[in-house]
């Protein structure tokens, strides 16, 4: 556990201070050195400042992955202030209404997601170059390191999905910070270890990603691209040496049924947001036996990672725990009454320590809901996790007790999902479940009951909620039924519509597309071009059932993001492209998609053409005369 007093920013200056030209970022364009960094984030600090900027002022964060990320933080907190990090592939409403909610001033960010996101211009400050040459220019000498937070101030405010409709803001202190990325019972890191940051900057996995080694005097390796697909994340990996990454749960699956390259790589991956497969687990460590593989667990109010279990081939017999506690946390199971339970009895987890949030910004009714002072044990956080500890003190995870799921790592409260939807007018009701929850098809599955007279497209209805709500919230499936099925308390009953995977109303894959409901007569989809056939092919593999169509979309196909990065492993295979994720994303049909293929395949013959041609025009060295001598 680290000393109280300690903050990430007094460690980084101590960094920068022991250690000043150490290889602190890198983003494969620019590089920083600690030195560097602790210069362009104090002489940001020292702008920010002059902003208006104080202790308990929020400043918002919309900068995509690159060294400028890890100055502006640190001069955010340098200057008194704390961070809340925005997602660039949020819609603009939802990313308005998450300032607000912060009471955030100043928006720290890139010139054109800015512009993006419509936010005023006095309230925003655009991130320039921050290269060594840039830093250089500012002149010789660094402005005087500002005084480190204290521990119990705010450093992050990390939203969460709201059952109520509603984000909740996850208050979190630098203390809390600072135990997560220097736990000596945690994660090894230190000179010479490199950490990849690839997981969405809102997302709170970034927190161990871009400051677990920067704590440590180890580097940070920040992924360009916005949404890396596999290719990319390996080449990464390879081009920067990385020897420690964080794996979503999901993703770490769909790498080990693959058996990725990444592995060979890497020294230490941790995997968590989901229960972890003792298959996949037992899979990776047989084909690469060095490889330290780590189970992690914990929700954001309690910092990230909670509890860790270094994964071992005897635990491919079972399921496999989620550990123990580190890094001044502390772990409870307690019953309905808060009294602890026996070993080897289930009960709700309960977190304390150092890593406890302070809670959620301005919702002091859901801040009482979940964190109590528990007698003899003081502030704690209650999961809603079902957990039973072993008598060796190892936990292990046994699922909800409410109705919060997890899909591919996200959080996701189907409230507020449901929220949304009853606010279209062609909904009358919904219920949002997980359909076949913990594999790598899972589907958030919209259940909706129209309003009367209406039949609701489900693709028109995906479209609008994408407009206000983050990707990972918008169902890929629907289901189209004339009442919510109920229980015999009158509660909706989300059992039985998470096992209702069939039916004639069902609109998710393989029932005809987005016309919904599956009645009436579709016309027979156009004949599809070679290229489309090689992507509808693709698609087919990944979604498990045939696609036909040109139009066919692959979100309403029942395909997600991470679906969608081993299609685009698949074509890079099949044809010799490289399709940017993002690219792919934004043109979701077979169509879309082969026309993205075929522009790449022309501009590749374009350039093989270009470099025969001016080999041609190029003397060959072993043809041309020497020149005499003179």
């Amino acid at each position: 556990m680290t000393s109280p007093a300690t903050t990430v920013p007094a460690l980084v200056a101590r960094q920068a201070a022991e250690r000043p030209d150490a290889l602190a970022a890198t983003d494969g364009t620019t590089t920083l050195t600690y030195r560097e960094l602790a210069t362009a984030a104090a002489r940001l600090a020292a702008e920010l400042t002059a902003r208006g900027i104080r202790p308990g002022s929020a400043v918002g964060l919309l900068c995509a992955r690159a060294t400028r990320l890890a100055v502006a933080q640190l001069a955010v907190w340098w200057a008194g202030g704390h961070v809340v990090p925005l997602d660039p592939g949020y819609p603009r409403p939802r990313l308005h209404a998450m300032l607000d909610d912060a009471d955030a001033r100043l928006t720290l960010g890139d010139k054109a997601l800015l512009a993006e996101a419509g936010l005023p211009e006095d309230r925003v400050l655009v991130l320039t170059e921050l290269g060594p040459t840039a830093i250089a220019a500012a002149g010789p000498a660094a402005p005087r390191t500002p005084e480190p937070p204290a521990p119990d101030a705010a450093a992050l405010v990390y939203y969460t999905s709201g059952s109520t409709g509603r984000p909740k803001g996850v208050l979190v202190p630098h203390g809390a910070v600072a135990d997560l990325v220097t736990a000596a019972d945690g994660i090894a890191l230190g000179p010479g270890d490199r950490v990849l940051h690839h997981s969405p900057v809102a997302f709170d996995a970034a927190t161990f990603e871009l400051w677990g080694p920067l704590a440590r005097g180890a580097a940070v390796a920040l992924s360009p691209a916005e949404r890396p697909s596999a290719e990319e994340l390996a080449r990464d990996v390879e081009r920067f040496g990385v020897t420690t990454a964080f794996l979503t749960t999901a993703l770490f699956h769909q790498l080990a049924a693959r058996r990725s390259r990444v592995f060979g790589v890497l020294r230490t991956v941790l995997a968590g947001g989901e229960a972890l497969s003792a298959e996949h687990a037992a899979a990776v460590l047989r084909a690469f036996p060095w490889l330290e593989l780590f189970n992690v667990y914990g929700p954001t109010e309690a910092t990230t990672f909670t509890t860790l279990h270094r994964v071992r081939p005897a635990d491919g017999a079972g399921p496999v725990p989620i550990g123990r506690p580190f890094g001044g946390a502390r772990t409870l199971v307690l019953d309905a009454e808060r009294r602890p339970v026996q070993d080897g009895t289930r009960g709700e987890l309960w977190i304390a320590g150092a890593r406890v949030a302070l809670g959620y910004l301005g919702r002091p009714g859901p801040t009482a809901e979940r964190f109590a002072d528990l007698p003899g044990t003081g502030r704690a956080y209650r999961t809603g996790d079902r957990v039973l500890r072993r008598p060796d003190g190892v936990l292990e995870y046994h699922g909800r007790l409410d109705d919060q799921v997890k899909v591919r790592g996200f959080r996701i409260e189907p409230g507020e999902v449901e929220h949304a939807l009853r606010s279209l007018p062609e909904v009358a009701e919904a219920a949002v479940v997980v359909r076949r929850a913990g594999r790598a098809d899972a589907a958030l599955t919209a259940c909706v009951v129209p309003a009367e007279g209406v039949r609701p497209a489900p693709e028109a209805l995906r479209r609008r909620l994408a407009e206000r709500l983050p990707a990972h919230l918008v169902p890929t499936a629907w289901t189209v039924l004339d009442a919510l099925p109920l229980t015999t308390s009158g509660k909706v009953d989300r059992r039985a519509l998470a096992a209702d995977d069939t039916g004639p109303d069902d609109t998710g894959p393989g029932d005809g597309g987005p016309g919904g409901g599956g009645s009436g007569s579709r016309p027979a989809p156009a004949a599809l071009t070679p290229i489309q056939q090689v992507v509808a092919a693709a698609w087919s593999r990944a979604l498990e059932h045939e696609v036909t169509a040109p139009d066919a979309d692959f979100f309403a196909e029942g395909g997600h993001s991470l679906l969608a990065m081993w299609v685009v492993d698949d074509l890079r295979e099949d044809l010799g492209v490289d399709l940017p994720l993002g690219d792919f994303l934004d043109h979701p049909t077979v169509a879309g998609q082969a026309d993205l293929v075929e522009r790449a395949l022309l501009a590749a013959d374009a350039a093989d053409t270009a470099e025969a041609a001016e080999a041609a025009l190029t003397p060959d060295a072993a043809e041309t005369p020497e020149e005499p001598a003179r």
